[in-house]
């Protein structure tokens, strides 16, 4: 009789697993069925990728004085009551973080208040302020040992490596080696309950991991970015060197302000000269 109970409790402990087994099979499928959907319709930008890229980073290069004022003019009289911003609006444009390209997907139209004479798109800075406070407020409840940030996109490398020496908090750059928080058997295998991508697209791989976990991403999303699986989005220019850097010492900064740590970089010590 014992040994009937014993061999049943077997039997019931095996299925338990199997079915924890086929439903964590089930819901990593849905994840990647998700991904590869969107994936589908993304793949002529990443095909044109390349070309958006280098796009952007000559346009962002070429932000005048008389842009920066006549920029700073229109986003006044859209958003009259507008208060003080993170750093001085002529600062984000000289950053060209409100540069996007001329794809728009549906995820980040809301964004975009006009377009330039050369097709390509303009974010509203006012929102992309707005939307850092949010990504501010969230990150700062996590300790450096909680999160990771992920950039595969060479222009955000030196921003990328700044944050890290500022804030302690670990990065990727080049290459994200995909399971690193997600199998236990990897050796370099550690656990996050935060992550930070600079492109949803270029950076898919630590999004996949991080949405099988079940856990928030803030991510840096440029116009032509779907945003599915992103807890936090900061919409701005995601392409070129400045405007990462940008974003980069606004995180840092008020990570370091939130936590008490020392903080003495420049806005420049991250996106190189702005003049």
């Amino acid at each position: 009789m014992q040994q009937q109970e014993q061999e049943q409790k077997s039997t019931l402990g095996s299925l338990a697993r199997e079915l924890k087994e086929k439903i964590s099979r089930e819901e990593k499928e849905k994840i990647k069925e998700t991904i590869s959907r969107e994936d589908t319709s993304k793949k002529p930008l990443g095909v044109l990728d390349k070309d958006l890229d280098k796009q952007i980073q000559k346009a962002s290069e070429k932000i005048t004085k008389r842009e920066v004022g006549k920029e700073i003019k229109e986003v006044k009289s859209k958003d009259r009551n507008i208060g003080e911003t993170l750093i001085p609006l002529e600062d984000y444009i000289k950053c060209a973080v409100h540069l996007g390209t001329k794809v728009i997907t549906p995820h980040m139209r809301k964004y975009v208040y006009k377009r330039r004479a050369d097709g390509l798109s303009v974010i509203n800075t006012v929102a992309i302020d707005e939307k850092l406070r949010e990504a501010i407020k969230f990150l700062t409840q996590y300790s450096q040992e909680q999160i990771y940030l992920a950039c595969k996109r060479e222009a955000g490398w030196p921003a990328v490596k700044k944050f890290q020496e500022i804030t302690g908090i670990k990065t990727f750059t080049k290459k994200y080696p995909p399971g690193i928080t997600t199998n236990l058997e990897l050796e370099d295998f550690f656990e996050a309950e935060l992550t930070i991508i600079c492109d949803p697209w270029i950076d898919r791989n630590a999004l996949f991991d991080t949405a099988r976990l079940k856990k928030p991403v803030i991510a840096l999303c440029d116009t032509n970015n779907f945003t599915t699986h992103i807890t936090k989005i900061i919409p701005c220019n995601n392409k070129a060197k400045k405007s990462i850097g940008c974003i980069l010492y606004i995180l840092a900064r008020e990570f370091c302000r939130a936590k008490d740590l020392p903080f003495n970089a420049e806005l420049e010590d991250f996106t190189g000269g702005l003049e």
